[in-house]
């Protein structure tokens, strides 16, 4: 931890955490629309791309209000230490303190990445939950999808008419770490707004039974004739919608 958050943290400086950022995001959204929970449905695909950027959005104000305070707070204590009584006394420090200032950056760039990903994350539980779906968060079966639809109990009992969702902002190969979370279920549905999976990935992808979700305006664009790669409004219509009514049927929802 650099030294600036160790003094800021020690004061009760703290960055605004993840889930009120995308709280904040998500009321930002639903005053702007009023939309119900069919409509929220119905435009589903826009919401995705427009709750990642309004969190976005929100999240780098609250970054730069608490990078003032931490730097505010770390020159007060230089000031009160003594090592600043004067503008040549605080060039040398700024001087002195470079690799601290450096560190002190570097673990915001850090945290923001890191933050990403939990966050899109985060966009999809709040607007599942609007539309009352049924899943088990972070359910430890092979691995740990962030979604276990309908519910772990019922994935305990009969794995292959579950649907397993994992929400990934961008991919990468780390699509492969969670290829044996989906063998035993319905069928793996990954969640992403990254444009840059390869058609050898996606090929890759469909021998384990993973199907892409991502916004209609992604799939029209890159993705426009790839099997395995749905939209929201294709993934709720021809998979999720159909399961729910299956499980009703059995009592399971």
């Amino acid at each position: 931890m650099s030294k600036f958050i160790e003094l800021a943290s020690k004061k009760g400086i703290r960055l605004q955490t993840r889930e009120a950022v995308v709280k904040e995001a998500t009321e930002n959204l639903a005053k702007k629309y009023n939309y119900t929970p069919v409509q929220v449905k119905m435009h589903f695909d826009e919401l995705i791309l427009e709750s990642e950027k309004e969190a976005y959005r929100v999240y780098r104000t609250y970054e730069q209000e608490y990078k003032k305070k931490v730097v505010q707070n770390f020159i007060d204590h230089l000031t009160k230490q003594g090592e600043i009584t004067s503008t040549k006394d605080f060039s040398a420090v700024i001087i002195d303190y470079l690799e601290d200032f450096d560190a002190f950056y570097l673990s915001i760039s850090q945290s923001r990445k890191s933050r990403a990903g939990k966050t899109f994350e985060n966009i999809h539980n709040g607007l599942f939950k609007i539309l009352s779906y049924p899943f088990d968060e972070q359910a430890v079966i092979n691995g740990k999808p962030d979604f276990l639809m309908p519910s772990e109990a019922y994935y305990r009992k009969n794995p292959m008419d579950c649907i397993i969702f994992t929400a990934k902002r961008t991919l990468r190969e780390r699509w492969r770490q969670i290829v044996t979370e989906g063998t035993r279920g319905l069928g793996f549905y990954l969640a992403t707004i990254d444009d840059k999976v390869s058609d050898i990935q996606l090929k890759e992808m469909l021998a384990h039974r993973i199907y892409l979700v991502v916004p209609d305006q992604i799939k029209k664009t890159y993705y426009p004739i790839a099997d395995n790669v749905l939209n929201f409004k294709n993934f709720f219509e021809d998979s999720l919608d159909p399961a729910i009514e299956r499980w009703k049927k059995r009592g399971v929802v």
